[in-house]
């Protein structure tokens, strides 16, 4: 009896992974694998981890807010024609158009970033938003969290959004107490509760990976920096992170504004809607920039296909740092499809990964990118962090997501697509010292590793689809 109700149960499981919408063949494959292959658990994890569900009601709630919010202004703007199919795939993702009258300064390190950050909180008169995956009351986590109460002090409102296991260090600490008492209201995205109990409401590991800062409107910062120390030291022994930061100055903030306050009122009961609707003053001059937004409740295949219209727009040069490289397959083909058609590709990797695991399973796509002719660096100052794409001098992303299966279809991402050979520039000059601090690796080192390593990171890459 209790065989004949198992092999019923793994039909069942078996027959939702069939049905499930969106899910590759390969990860189909897999799941139907891992079900079969171990009893009880196989079924469990799918059942855990499986699906990427939020949640019915918070689900809901996010896609009213989207449908319903206000859109944000844009400024008339200038995209060359050949740039133009990739801000609408842009605007495809996140219903935001291209918009112009932008400016923007490429932060000198981490540091420097955090002290732009708490002086433009001192200077700021309405508000300040921001929004952090990883928040530790450290150094830096504790200057930004003082500047906020100071904000709140002279009466600027002040909200901070977290998500609530990346930073419960800080939620855990007086630090966060002691904002809420200033006046900063505090909220915390994608509560986790009773760990026990929410399997049964949503997946516990969707999570709000976005950085996101805003400031009178006017001002956003953008990039891989969470708001923390780059020693990190919840993860010492990899430090430092090495992270790129933009802050803006235009329009684009708008767009910045209109994916926090959406977050924001999925998590409170606040209305941001008049804040939404402001005037904007007239746009300066600048270049054009979209804000390009992804997660669960956002369509499928959002990032990997914005990753692959950049990729297959590329003409003469191409250069990506990213730490985590778990592509799909039409990712890595697109790759290597660059290379193969004459675009100098590079790609930058962290020497040693904080999760090894993802290193391995990177590893296990250097053989063709580089039989293709991609040029593989990894980078051995530290966890390079940063998640830059710069493209032909001319355009560049730069944001919060990662080439991986996570990024791409469990994370709430944020990014800006930008066209400006200045910017640009910048971003490649960054990338470029990123190289100087590599160390290239070659076909010939691959093909040397043992075979116990190889078998490591291909069996371990194998785990991808299953997510």
């Amino acid at each position: 009896m209790w065989v004949a109700l198992h092999i019923l149960a793994q039909a069942a499981v078996i027959l939702r992974v069939l049905l499930r919408p969106y899910r590759n063949p390969a990860s189909r494959i897999s799941w139907i694998l891992v079900v079969l292959a171990v009893p009880v658990l196989g079924m469990l994890g799918y059942l855990l981890l499986g699906e990427t569900s939020i949640g019915r009601r918070p689900a809901a709630r996010m896609r009213q807010l989207r449908a319903e919010l206000p859109a944000p202004p844009a400024a008339p703007a200038d995209v060359p024609e050949r740039h133009a199919p990739l801000f609408r795939v842009g605007g495809s993702i996140s219903g935001y158009p291209p918009t112009g009258g932008n400016r923007a300064t490429l932060m000198a390190d981490s540091s420097a970033a955090i002290d732009a950050l708490v002086a433009d909180i001192d200077a700021a008169t309405d508000h300040v938003h921001l929004l952090f995956y990883i928040w530790l009351p450290d150094t830096n986590g504790t200057r930004v969290a003082e500047a906020l109460i100071r904000a709140a002090g002279r009466g600027v409102a002040c909200r901070a959004l977290v998500d609530d296991i990346g930073s419960h260090l800080l939620i855990r600490d007086p630090l966060w107490t002691a904002m809420g008492a200033a006046g900063v209201r505090l909220a915390r995205a994608l509560p986790v509760g009773n760990p026990l109990l929410r399997p049964l409401t949503g997946r516990i590991d969707l999570r709000n990976h976005r950085k996101i800062v805003v400031i009178d409107g006017a001002i956003t910062y953008c990039g891989s920096q969470n708001c923390a120390d780059p020693e990190f030291r919840v993860k010492a022994k990899f430090a430092p992170w090495v992270d790129v930061m933009l802050r803006f100055e235009g329009p684009v903030a708008r767009q910045n504004q209109h994916v926090f306050a959406s977050d924001w009122m999925a998590w409170t009961d606040e209305d941001l809607v008049p804040l939404l609707g402001a005037p904007m003053p007239p746009p300066g001059p600048g270049f054009t920039a979209q804000v390009v937004a992804s997660g669960p409740t956002i369509r499928h295949s959002a990032m990997p296909e914005m990753f692959q219209s950049l990729i297959y727009a590329a003409r003469r040069e191409l250069v990506i740092t990213t730490p985590y490289y778990v592509p799909d397959d039409p990712l890595q083909a697109a790759l290597c499809a660059a290379a193969n058609r004459g675009v100098a590709t590079t790609i930058v990797f962290p020497a040693r990964n904080d999760n090894p695991a993802v290193g391995a399973a990177s590893r296990s796509c250097y053989a063709e990118l580089l039989a293709a002719g991609v040029v593989i660096h990894e980078f051995e100052g530290g966890l390079l962090h940063a998640k830059t794409l710069t493209l032909d001098g001319e355009v560049a992303l730069v944001g919060s997501a990662n080439m991986d299966r996570r990024s791409f279809d469990l994370n709430y991402e944020n990014n800006i697509l930008l066209a400006d050979a200045a910017t640009t520039a910048a971003l490649r000059a960054r990338q470029g010292e990123f190289i100087a601090r590599s160390r290239r690796v070659t076909a010939e080192e691959v093909a040397a590793w043992p075979w116990p390593r190889r078998l490591w990171n291909n069996t371990v890459a194998l785990t991808g689809p299953v997510l």
